[in-house]
């Protein structure tokens, strides 16, 4: 039988990207200090490199241009199951809150995402069901420093959260400071894993350059975490089509990329699902997964972005 071309084309990208890391991962290893340890990723004509030590801290980490754009796009899941049913409001009240996890129980979402002071409540609430727990730290700005982030974690998850959204340092990231900003994540990244959580950075794509989303996804991606993310929601852009895929082909197909910011309807999240999403970030989840349902077909009120 033969394959399909879709297939074809996955396979050659999955390849050409093992053999460009691997020739990457040789050149650099010739270079290293005595004891470190370094890992490489290369994507969108990007290679980074993060250097730890026998310790496990970042000493060195810097980004430099290739040649290079590969990547993959995930198979489709079931919508509900790809949804962190948000509220992030910072006037949203307890009951607010109690809605919201009685609707992601209902639906079966992947997870609500709430502030850290509503982390509890949810737990609480959803104890027995299949929904995770999800908070945001660092948000939304990504400016508190790197022992905060760590603190706000550690407080995250006594309360019961199982994934941490984390904004990274923006302005470090903007600024070049590639080392300041693997190791503001890799600290949290440690953080959350310890406690078996899963761990999301948050890039602001709004923010950034093309070449800056790149440079953001391969730092996250070495520093140990388990998604990107776009948008916080809160700096005047969320998710796009082209960002999501600029992150997929970044991260390759073993990361997570979430999507969110801005997001307000069935059509919206399957483009972005097409273009490499695993997972949606909306306040809308509910009009999102009922899109199709005739009830649904008149027109709702603006969902907010985050």
């Amino acid at each position: 039988m033969t394959p399909d071309l879709k297939t074809v084309e996955k396979l050659v990208e999955i390849i050409t990207r093992e053999v460009l890391l691997a020739i990457s991962e040789w050149e650099e290893q010739q270079k290293l200090p005595q004891g470190a340890q370094c890992v490489l990723e290369v994507a969108d004509g990007i290679k980074v490199k993060t250097c730890f030590d026998n310790a496990g801290h970042v000493i060195s980490a810097g980004a430099e241009r290739l040649t290079s754009t590969v990547g993959v796009i995930p198979d489709d899941k079931s919508l509900a199951r790809m949804i962190d049913h948000t509220l992030l409001k910072p006037d949203a009240t307890a009951d607010q809150i109690a809605q919201l996890c009685y609707e992601a129980k209902k639906h079966h979402f992947a997870s609500v995402c709430v502030n850290p002071t509503n982390v509890k409540l949810c737990a609480d609430l959803l104890r027995d069901s299949d929904v995770k727990v999800c908070t945001v730290i660092g948000f939304p700005l990504g400016a508190t420093t790197t022992e905060v982030k760590v603190a706000e974690t550690k407080n995250a998850l006594e309360n019961g959260a199982t994934e941490i959204d984390m904004v990274m340092n923006i302005g470090a990231l903007k600024a070049g400071d590639s080392e300041t900003v693997a190791h503001d994540i890799h600290e949290v990244v440690k953080t959350a894993h310890g406690a078996g959580a899963l761990l999301k950075v948050i890039i602001e794509t709004a923010l950034l350059t093309d070449e800056e989303k790149v440079v953001a996804c391969l730092l996250a991606k070495e520093a140990g975490a388990d998604f990107v993310k776009t948008s916080t929601g809160f700096s005047g852009g969320g998710a796009t089509v082209h960002d999501v895929a600029l992150m997929r082909r970044a991260v390759g197909p073993e990361l997570g990329v979430k999507a969110s910011g801005g997001i307000h309807s069935h059509e919206e999240a399957e483009q972005l699902i097409a273009a490499g999403a695993t997972r949606i970030g909306a306040s809308a989840g509910i009009k999102i997964i009922q899109a199709d349902s005739p009830e649904q077909k008149q027109p709702a009120s603006p969902a907010k972005s985050y």
